[in-house]
């Protein structure tokens, strides 16, 4: 009897880590219902499991230091670090844990998972367009980039704050989120 051939699997799971320097965690929201402010948190760390082969089963986590929330305007960017908002002495992070990644028409994919703010926990779900293809940096890094959206009623985490000013509520309830990654492939040893 003959040996029969067996095909090599190719392990297509590959582990990203999120590159702080080269990524954004960003927000937009209404001012007395007229304009959008943006803002940003500039620490955003996290990683990535993505299995290339079958995308749904890859999985992200991320986390963000809310102390570092930075909407170019300090008196705006104290009061969001305060109880009104982010109460980041009471609450120093916000993080994200996937729980399901969904194939979408053409390169979008959902990403469903628990939203933790304030120390509450909720399921939000991210369009994400992405991963890119994978490049080579100057120092022989593989990395790949995505795009991610979201948006959030902040209320449903507990920041309730609100005034209004004319007339008009000063802030919108509904926030959106906006993930610009860029990952690097953490090498197997």
């Amino acid at each position: 009897m003959s040996a029969v051939a067996i095909p090599e699997v190719k392990n297509t799971t590959s582990t990203w880590n999120i590159d702080p320097v080269h990524s954004a965690a960003q927000f937009k929201v209404k001012h007395m219902m007229i304009s959008n402010v943006k803002g940003e948190f500039t620490s955003l760390q996290g990683g990535l499991q993505l299995d290339e082969q079958n995308v749904e089963n890859s999985r992200i986590e991320a986390e963000i230091e809310a102390a570092t929330i930075n909407t170019r305007e300090p008196q705006r960017d104290a009061h969001l670090k305060s109880a009104d908002f982010f109460d980041v002495e009471k609450f120093p992070t916000l993080s994200f844990r996937s729980t399901q990644v969904s194939k979408r028409d053409g390169e979008e994919v959902s990403v469903a998972g628990d939203l933790s703010i304030r120390g509450v926990t909720r399921p939000v779900t991210f369009v994400v367009e992405g991963p890119s293809a994978p490049a080579k940096d100057p120092w022989g890094n593989t990395r790949i980039g995505l795009s991610a959206t979201t948006k959030i009623n902040r209320k449903d985490f507990g920041m309730n704050f609100n005034a209004v000013l004319d007339g008009r509520w000063v802030v919108s309830e509904e926030i959106e989120i906006l993930i610009e990654g860029e990952l690097v492939e953490r090498l197997q040893a």
